[in-house]
């Protein structure tokens, strides 16, 4: 189980990030191992990588999502004990006593604010790239590059 209080932060440099239109692709450099997270899944990852704590983080969730408060707390430590297992991010052990410029997340909500609909976050995961690959167009080029349409012998 999660300690409410516990912060993560990136398994650096081991594991790079980036998010695109609302997903979070993540990439473990030392397995070879790339990731997709969406929706609930990139706000949860976001807010780990802000050092926002796992109690904080639910917080937010339930301010912003419409489903039960039980349902958002075992998918919040079920993902970020995924996230561990693959060695994704860490527990953060810097010094507490240090000041931070981290603050909490701002949850601005009013009750005329409707919830958004709640999906389960899946932490995607890909182990080869050999569906994109496949996409690839150019699969064999010589000294006369490409597009060149292929000399018969």
């Amino acid at each position: 189980m999660i300690k409410t209080s516990e912060k993560f932060r990136i398994n650096s440099p081991k594991v790079v990030h980036e998010i695109i239109d609302g997903e979070v692709v993540i990439v473990n450099l030392d397995k070879g191992d790339y990731y997709s997270l969406v929706k609930a899944g990139a706000d949860i990852w976001e807010w780990l990588t802000r050092g926002i704590s796992s109690s904080d983080i639910l917080e937010d969730m339930v301010q912003r999502y419409d489903t039960s408060r039980e349902n958002i707390e075992k998918t919040v430590n079920d993902l970020i004990e995924k996230l561990q297992s693959e060695e994704l991010i860490i527990i953060d052990r810097t010094d507490e006593s240090k000041t931070s410029n981290i603050t909490n997340v701002p949850t601005e909500t009013n009750s005329n604010t409707e919830k958004l609909s709640f999906e389960t976050p899946t932490l995607q995961k890909y182990t080869d790239m050999e569906e994109l690959l496949a996409l690839d167009p150019i699969h064999e080029v010589d000294e006369m590059g490409w597009p060149n349409a292929k000399q018969e012998v």
